[in-house]
């Protein structure tokens, strides 16, 4: 997951006059546009499927620089293995653009794991949780259907009190398979 984070973030600090440091966004008239700008640049680097779509061009030139090299590395072996000497001077190395194309193959990967975990924990929390609950930050955007914040710490009991009832069924259940009864007595 750390490689989907982009390296180059937003400075969040400059150099103002004399020398000390200015926060970005204490420009009046320009800190709301750039604040919004770095939002969505950090949307973008956490966003799997928009870092998928920024990933794919890239594949693409990877890809037809790696078989353009490859066609040179050919015709400078064919040159050689017929007797003639190639004139074309350095050739970039095949390995090098190898390398360059899986580790984009690699980012691909990650990123579409990352938006299927994604998708996944989305379709679970709608299931188990399908209506929202207001947060104390926003109280004017109470939805009609949420669930008060009294219910919504019953149903999280509940779900804790089944999860603890799934995980003694499960103790018991491998106790009795490898035929170990627990040990109550605190000695040896």
């Amino acid at each position: 997951m750390a490689m989907l984070v982009n390296q180059s973030q937003p400075s969040q600090s400059r150099e103002g006059a004399g020398g000390s440091m200015a926060p970005v966004g204490s420009v009046p008239g320009i800190a709301g546009g750039q604040q919004q700008i770095g939002l969505q640049q950090q949307q973008q680097d956490f966003d799997p499927v928009q870092r998928y779509r920024m990933l794919i061009p890239q594949l693409k030139e990877s890809l037809q620089n790696l078989m353009k090299i490859a066609a040179q590395n050919l015709a400078q072996n064919t040159n050689i293995d017929n007797g003639q000497k190639s004139a074309d001077g350095p050739i970039q190395r095949f390995d090098k653009s190898l390398e360059e194309f899986y580790a984009l193959c690699d980012q691909l990967e990650l990123c579409l794991r990352l938006a299927y975990e994604c998708l996944s924990q989305s379709y679970d929390s709608a299931k188990h949780s399908p209506t929202l609950v207001p947060t104390a930050t926003k109280p004017d955007a109470v939805q009609t259907e949420s669930l008060p914040y009294t219910q919504y710490l019953s149903m999280i009991k509940s779900q804790i009190s089944c999860a603890k009832d799934i995980h003694n069924a499960l103790l018991e259940c491998s106790k009795k398979i490898t035929g170990k009864t627990p040990n109550t007595q605190g000695g040896l």
